[in-house]
């Protein structure tokens, strides 16, 4: 049975993502591929079991039955590390790992595992992703995020904790490239990680639509309610305007799919977006939704009125505008089963962009 875990230098590098186009693509070579994430860190509860909610995603999307538990045998829950500390049984927990990896590898042909964060995160309670992948006696891929110097640095000083640990780094993969930078990074990671060892396995290019959340996944990691055109939560988010300048001004920075974050009574300010359309569908206006700050609904009916007719979905957020917009920016973008484009568009990056065929050899 071949094995791979997947590795990063930091969170959100795309783990997740890289594993789930692996799985997809490995899986036209191989009758049974399974999945473990051994330590989870964002869960949800699903028949009365907390699951690492990237285990949900792979399960669904790739149609691997392994058994939810078993894919995800940690769950590190809210006072976890706590209790830890004042009780550790680094046993306990290696042995839930160990039987899960057990269960989920038996009959497969392959089994990919993803970590959690970087080497070093599960140390806290003696389960570091370094230690986790000796455990399960597995070579690793670091995927780290575009750039030169900084992912070098990075995947130097992850690469020595595996290797503390007796691990075999198999090679690098750099996701998140700027395409406009793509040619430049990709030639000197790959000779500036040649010098230190490291292979580099693939350079994958930014591809700004994965990092797009729905206004439906805005509104389920947030306290936001919906106000108005509940049936268009599903539209995506490409540009966040903080409607706090004059009209005109703010009209030049709305582009299609954009989402205005402006207080109720700005009534300037909401009838302007609502009179943007897009250059190739003048029925349908540029904005895919507004949220409305500080708690304040519109005033005048008529305005009501013309947000109910827009087709776009209105949240209401007891935040001031400030706030709104900092709570966006730290959102995490998560692929959800429901995601099918970028579904397919994370299978043809990896397709295209990884040495699929060095990994196998290399496993």
């Amino acid at each position: 049975m071949k094995k791979i875990f997947i590795a990063a230098t930091q969170q959100n590098d795309g783990k997740t993502t890289v594993s789930l186009g692996l799985i997809r693509n490995f899986q036209s070579k191989f009758k049974n591929v399974g999945f473990i994430k051994p330590i989870g860190q964002r869960y949800l509860e699903e028949e009365g079991l907390k699951i690492d909610e990237d285990s949900l995603l792979i399960e669904e999307v790739c149609g691997i039955k392994c058994g939810l538990k078993d894919m995800s045998p940690v769950a590190v829950e809210r006072g976890f590390t706590e209790k830890y500390i004042n009780y550790p049984d680094k046993k306990a927990i290696t042995a839930q790992i160990k039987e899960a990896f057990r269960h989920i590898s038996k009959g497969q042909d392959l089994v990919v595992i993803e970590g959690t964060g970087h080497a070093g995160v599960g140390s806290v309670f003696d389960h570091s992703n370094a230690f986790v992948a000796r455990l399960l006696g597995s070579k690793v891929i670091i995927v780290s995020s575009g750039g030169i110097g900084r992912p070098i640095d990075e995947i130097a000083l992850n690469r020595a904790l595996f290797e503390k640990q007796g691990v075999k780094i198999l090679g690098a993969i750099i996701n998140k490239v700027i395409p406009e930078k793509f040619d430049k990074v990709n030639r000197l990671v790959r000779k500036g990680l040649s010098r230190m060892g490291v292979k580099v396995l693939g350079v994958i290019p930014y591809e700004s639509f994965l990092s797009q959340p729905t206004v439906e996944q805005i509104l389920e990691e947030t306290d936001f309610e919906v106000f108005l055109g509940k049936e268009f939560l599903d539209r995506y988010i490409s540009r966040v305007i903080v409607g706090a300048m004059r009209p005109r001004d703010a009209l030049k920075y709305i582009v299609d799919d954009s989402l205005l974050i402006t207080p109720g009574d700005r009534k300037d300010m909401i009838l302007a977006a609502l009179l943007t359309f897009r250059q190739n569908d003048k029925e349908r206006i540029k904005i895919s939704g507004i949220i409305l700050s500080g708690g304040i609904i519109p005033s005048s009916q008529r305005l009501r009125d013309l947000l109910a007719k827009a087709r776009i979905p209105v949240l209401l957020a007891k935040h001031d505008t400030y706030t709104v917009a900092g709570m966006l920016h730290a959102l995490a973008v998560k692929i959800r089963p429901k995601d099918s484009i970028k579904i397919k568009k994370v299978v043809e990056l990896i397709k295209d962009n990884v040495d699929l065929e060095s990994i196998l050899r290399g496993m």
